[in-house]
């Protein structure tokens, strides 16, 4: 018979794989759990987890000289990225059906051992359940076919946000068709109720990720509890722990963090600066925002970078692109294998037209982020280039 004890830590131990995306992990396990890391409390029947709360098998504890670490590894990141919508009709689709959409940024984001953006709609070649839109030709509902999912593995990417308010654009239809379609090109993947987080392992290093925003299904930004204890336990698997957010206002207007909740269309949209270091606090190295449409400043706290705004990366045909809606950043970081930031650089992309990215010589994203970031975070611990290059200044 199960004591009182192990029934509340196996029930403990079911809420935390039950929103996971466990099923993508091939070589991260949870075992050996020691009860001992929790603290029961018999008068008020609650438990009190510790860090570390479980053991991940990990082949270089075990002396597998097969499997070294490297010394640095390499993250990209980028906002978002909607490569064409089949609906409501073929026509919002790029021309050659997207096939060298993000062939001109294929250089830099297959640099990463990490490539990270944020999936802003679904992928769905058939049809599923709209949401309700008074009249569909300019409904902003977005699915991309899924073979469209080629395209992001063949740029490189291999970690996607799945938490944004077009996840739900064709109902839980598209949002599971998503999911499968990411699962069997191997893109990993987290943001929504049943898909919280995710470890995975690449190169001898464990990577963990979660996602959030203030959107129906996903997991939510305002909850600070639930974020800290979901990073939280991602910290103790992981060597690194990604972070991204869907949050903030959104505009041309809105390029500037407030440091307070901010709203849209009256959704409470979260707080991008507390949140990033709520996070960071919980056990998060790397924390990369987007939502507002625009770039915004960058930032490093305890040594881990932050970015609050990647902008629209590649989003063609159905998004704003005039103005700083048309501009944003490529991220480069290089970490250690403990998520410590050590450099960094900016490349600056453009969407011109219909949409899809393209280097921009004029360095205007790079601009704005310094403009920003000399204004948003003046005592901040960045230093950054006119040639793209972040660095930490010398204390």
């Amino acid at each position: 018979m199960k004591t009182k004890r192990q029934s509340i830590f196996l029930s403990l131990l079911t809420l935390l794989l039950a929103i996971s995306c466990d099923d993508q992990t091939s070589k991260t396990s949870i075992k050996n759990i020691n009860t001992s890391q929790f603290d029961f409390s018999p008068d008020e029947n609650k438990f009190k987890s510790q860090k570390n709360i479980a053991i991940v098998e990990d082949r270089k504890l075990n002396n597998d000289t097969k499997e070294v670490q490297p010394k640095t590894v390499k993250i990209i990141g980028v906002g978002d990225i909607m490569l064409g919508t089949n609906y409501p009709n073929s026509s919002y689709l790029p021309p050659n059906d997207g096939k060298f959409i993000l062939y001109p940024l294929k250089e830099i984001i297959s640099k990463g051992d990490i490539s990270f953006g944020n999936l802003e709609g679904v992928l769905l070649t058939g049809d599923g359940p709209v949401k309700n839109c008074s009249n569909p030709s300019v409904c902003y509902a977005f699915k991309m076919p899924d073979h469209y999912a080629d395209y992001l593995v063949d740029a490189g990417f291999n970690l996607l946000s799945i938490a944004n308010n077009h996840i739900r654009d064709f109902g839980s239809v598209g949002a599971a068709n998503t999911i499968r379609v990411l699962k069997e090109k191997s893109i990993y993947h987290a943001g929504l109720e049943d898909c919280a987080y995710t470890t995975f392992k690449k190169d001898g290093v464990t990577y963990g990720f979660a996602a959030f925003s203030p959107n129906t299904g996903t997991i939510k930004i305002n909850d600070y509890e639930n974020a800290r204890q979901i990073v939280s336990h991602l910290d103790s698997l992981s060597d690194i722990v990604i972070v991204s957010f869907h949050g903030g206002a959104e505009g041309p207007t809105k390029k500037h963090i407030t440091g307070s909740n901010e709203l849209f269309l009256g959704e409470d949209r979260g707080n991008p600066y507390e949140f990033a270091r709520k996070v960071i606090d919980a056990g998060a190295d790397v924390v990369f925002g987007h939502g507002p449409h625009v770039t915004r400043a960058i930032d490093l706290y305890k040594d881990r970078f932050i970015a609050y705004s990647l902008g629209n990366f590649a989003t063609y045909g159905r998004f704003n692109l005039s103005g700083p809606n048309g501009i944003s950043p490529v991220i480069e970081l290089d970490l250690d294998t403990k998520g410590k930031f050590i450099k960094g650089k900016i490349y600056s992309t453009k969407q011109v037209g219909e949409g899809g990215p393209v280097i921009d010589d004029q360095n205007l994203a790079l601009k704005e982020i310094i403009e920003l970031t000399k204004i948003d975070i003046p005592n901040g611990f960045l230093n950054i280039e006119s040639d793209g290059s972040i660095l930490k200044k010398k204390e």
